[in-house]
C-alpha cells in the first residue's frame, strides 16, 4: 500500500503575501478529544491547501476543518497504539518535500510565509500523515489481499505490447551512518563524504576499496527488483542510470542511503505488468480499510463545533 505524503507544490511563487492572523487572538472552533482547533489553525490550513491544490477559499476553509479534525483523530489513535513520531522525521519530510521541489528548507519556508502560511503548518500536517502512515502499516501490513479474478480481469485489459518485456535491477542499498543527536557540523560532514562516495563509486564489485576509506559505511543487499516494484521517485531516477552508479544521497534515520544499481537486464514476461497491477489493487484497497478505520475511530471520538 503506497501512502502519499503532500500534494505537489504549484506555483508557490505565484502566492501573494497576505496578512495572518495572531495566534493570540484566536477563537476556538471545534475541539476533538479535549484539543482544541482555532479559527487561526482552520485559516492556516486553508491558504496551504489553497497554496498546493489550487480550491477556492470556500471549499478551503471547509476541508482545511475536516482535515485538521482527521488529523487529531488520527494522533489519538497513533497515541493509543504506542506510534511516536519524532521531530526529526518530520524535519525530514519537510526537507524531502523541498528537495522534490528543488528548494533548500529554508526556500520552501520562504517561500511558504510569501503565501500567509507558516512552516510548521505544513509540518503539523506531516507529523498526522507520518504518524497515520505508521499506524495503517502496523494495523493492515501483510492483511491487504486482492482477488486473483480482480488480476486476471485488469491483466487482459492491458495492451499485449505492455506484456513483452519488463526491466530488473539488482540493487544494494549503501548507508553512510549517521548517530542520533549528531551535530550539524557532523551531519554536513558525513553528507560530503556521501558525495565522494557517490562520484567514485564506479561498480558493485570494485566499491570495497571505495567504502574502505570510510567509517561507518554499511552496505545491505536488495537483490533483484522489477522497475514496477520500486517506489516512484526511486524509479525515476533509477530508469535513468547506467549499471554501477550510485543514486543521490537521501536523508533517512540512520544517515544517508544510496541506491547502487549493480546490474540491469530486459525480462521478456508479463510480470512486471501484473506486479503493477496488483499494487494498484492492493493500493485501492488499502486505502478502502483506511477510509473505513478512520470512519471508525472518528465514531469513538468526541468532536464539537462551535
Amino acid at each position: 500500500m503506497r501512502l502519499r505524503i503532500v500534494p505537489v507544490f504549484f506555483g508557490l511563487a505565484l502566492i501573494l503575501a497576505a496578512p495572518l492572523a495572531t495566534p493570540s487572538h484566536a477563537a476556538i472552533k471545534i475541539i476533538v478529544n479535549d484539543v482544541p482547533i482555532t479559527d487561526y489553525d482552520i485559516s492556516q490550513r486553508a491558504r496551504l491547501i489553497t497554496m498546493t491544490q489550487r480550491k477556492s477559499a470556500s471549499i478551503a476553509k471547509k476541508q482545511a476543518e475536516e482535515e485538521l479534525v482527521d488529523d487529531q483523530v488520527k494522533l489519538a489513535e497513533a497515541e493509543r497504539v504506542g506510534v511516536d513520531v519524532s521531530q526529526t522525521e518530520v524535519d525530514n519530510a519537510f526537507n524531502n518535500i523541498a528537495r522534490n521541489v528543488k528548494m533548500s528548507p529554508a526556500q520552501l519556508s520562504k517561500a511558504l510565509r510569501s503565501g500567509g502560511v507558516q512552516p510548521d503548518t505544513l509540518k503539523e500536517r506531516l507529523k498526522a500523515q507520518l504518524a497515520w502512515n505508521q499506524v495503517l502499516r502496523s494495523r493492515f501490513s501483510g492483511r491487504i489481499e486482492v482477488d486473483e479474478s480482480d488480476v486476471i480481469a485488469a491483466l487482459k485489459k492491458t495492451d499485449e505490447e505492455d506484456r513483452q518485456k519488463s526491466v530488473e535491477y539488482d540493487l544494494k542499498r549503501v548507508i553512510v551512518v549517521v548517530p542520533k543527536n549528531s551535530s550539524g557540523g557532523f551531519k554536513s560532514k558525513r553528507k560530503n563524504e556521501s558525495n565522494q562516495i557517490r562520484a567514485a563509486f564506479n561498480g558493485c564489485d570494485e566499491s570495497g576499496a571505495i567504502l574502505g576509506k570510510y567509517s561507518e559505511v554499511v552496505v545491505q543487499p536488495i537483490g533483484r527488483r522489477l522497475e514496477t516494484e520500486l517506489p516512484e521517485n526511486m524509479r525515476a531516477e533509477i530508469e535513468k542510470m547506467t549499471p554501477g552508479k550510485l543514486t543521490k544521497p537521501s536523508t533517512t534515520p540512520v544517515g544517508y542511503e544510496m541506491i547502487a544499481v549493480c546490474g540491469k537486464r530486459e525480462i521478456a514476461s508479463d510480470i512486471a505488468v501484473r506486479t503493477e497491477l496488483e499494487n494498484e489493487l492492493r493500493q485501492k484497497e488499502g486505502e478502502s480499510q483506511s477510509r473505513r478505520y478512520l470512519l471508525e475511530i472518528r465514531r469513538r471520538s468526541t468532536i464539537i463545533y462551535r
